[in-house]
């Protein structure tokens, strides 16, 4: 039996963050039922079109974050497809939405019209600026709020005067999406010592606050905030980035200096360094920083990347190749921890990205297929008990396909 085997799950929220947190109590076995528009469904089937994304014929991205759930096509306008939400809701566990909070009332999908149904229900709200404030109605993505609003784009400019960075796909929403799903596993915590079910809350500002906490609290301690230097300039040679001869990007974090001055000279082959008066303490390899990068960058380039990491791996010093996304796909670390594994329906290498989270003695169940849209709508009528002239009156009057 699965963890969250029985558990019953509507995700009627839309994008990657709330689907998520569904996903992952999929992955440990709960029954999550989508519940999106008749017609083109949720907007996001249509993302993986995006020129700035990787190219495919195949919605690769539908399937990655609305795998493993079922299918009911529902319009939510319609005040009778509301009645058939609310009987839904009397058998759900958790409810999960990102609707925009002025349009919930309207959908009847507010907690004040859900919480009298089933007191025992967890309803996971998540927005992009929290829930009061003069901004709680305002609609936010994960590179507006979590990446911009944060400070996380600003401070990870290439210098002092360069543009603000570009985030990578998605990468606001998927941390939030477990925070999410911490948010509703702790409210399940919670109903199994209290018997009541409640809200739980979070928000793309808020997880991008988390994620650049250290700054930010450098700021609430009063601290000057510091910008990194160009890559050439540093301001410590020891954690920076260096070209290899075949191209790829090297990164160094030797923050014991003491331990590792010594040993990376000798990895590098560069032991004239360690005579060298400008580099012989910390404060003065910072202090001449420029010119011991122009030396690393000379010894990095006689050599690929993958010898680099072996002899940096023999030498027990912390270092890294800058992995390219496809690296993913031959990952040999990441397949045997389970990052990568094969599920049902998914084209290519028929792998997909699993969920972060792990637990003694669970087995995530196997991923299925991401559903079309409606493609469960009369399995689940049925299972909420709707006979079938009642699912073909639905049908014709349009408010469920």
């Amino acid at each position: 039996m699965k963890l969250f085997e029985g558990l019953r799950v509507l995700d009627v929220a839309g994008y990657i963050a709330g689907p998520g947190a569904a996903t992952i109590l999929a992955d440990f076995g709960a029954d999550v039922v989508k519940i999106e528009m008749p017609g083109e469904g949720d907007s996001f089937r249509a993302v993986f079109r995006n020129a700035n994304l990787a190219y495919s014929e195949h919605n690769y991205l539908w399937m990655q974050v609305d795998r493993s759930r079922r299918g009911l096509a529902l319009d939510l306008k319609q005040p009778d497809a509301q009645t058939v939400l609310h009987r839904l809701v009397e058998q759900a566990d958790v409810l999960i939405t990102n609707h925009p909070l002025p349009l919930r009332p309207r959908l009847g999908l507010a907690w004040d019209q859900l919480r009298d149904i089933n007191p025992r229900l967890i309803y996971a709200s998540l927005t992009g600026y929290g829930e009061c404030g003069a901004e709680k109605d305002k609609a936010g993505f994960d590179a507006t709020t979590y990446w911009a609003r944060s400070g996380l784009a600003d401070l990870t400019r290439p210098d002092p005067d360069g543009p603000p960075a570009n985030p990578a796909n998605g990468l606001g929403d998927q941390p939030t999406a477990v925070s999410l799903y911490a948010a509703i596993v702790t409210a399940l915590y919670r109903r199994e010592r209290t018997g009541q079910g409640g809200y739980v809350a979070t928000s793309l500002l808020a997880n991008g606050a988390w994620a650049n906490a250290m700054a930010i609290q450098g700021a609430l301690a009063g601290g000057e905030i510091v910008y990194r230097q160009p890559r050439d300039a540093p301001r410590n040679a020891l954690t920076n980035f260096y070209r290899c001869r075949d191209g790829r990007w090297f990164i160094l974090s030797l923050l014991s200096e003491a331990r590792s001055w010594e040993p990376l000279t000798r990895v590098l082959g560069t032991p004239h360094l360690l005579d060298d008066e400008r580099f012989a303490t910390p404060e003065a390899r910072r202090a001449n920083a420029v010119q011991l990068v122009a030396q690393m960058d000379l010894a990095f380039r006689a050599r690929d990347s993958a010898q680099w990491s072996s002899l940096f791996e023999a030498a027990g010093l912390t270092v890294g190749v800058v992995a390219r996304s496809g690296d993913a796909v031959e990952d040999a670390q990441m397949h045997a921890i389970g990052v990568l594994v094969p599920g049902d329906g998914i084209p290519g290498t028929g792998l997909t990205v699993s969920s972060p989270i792990e637990l003694e003695g669970e087995h995530k169940v196997h991923p299925r297929a991401a559903p079309s849209v409606g493609q469960h709508s009369d399995e689940v009528l049925r299972e909420a008990g709707y006979g079938p002239s009642e699912i073909a009156h639905m049908r014709a009057a349009g408010w469920v396909a």
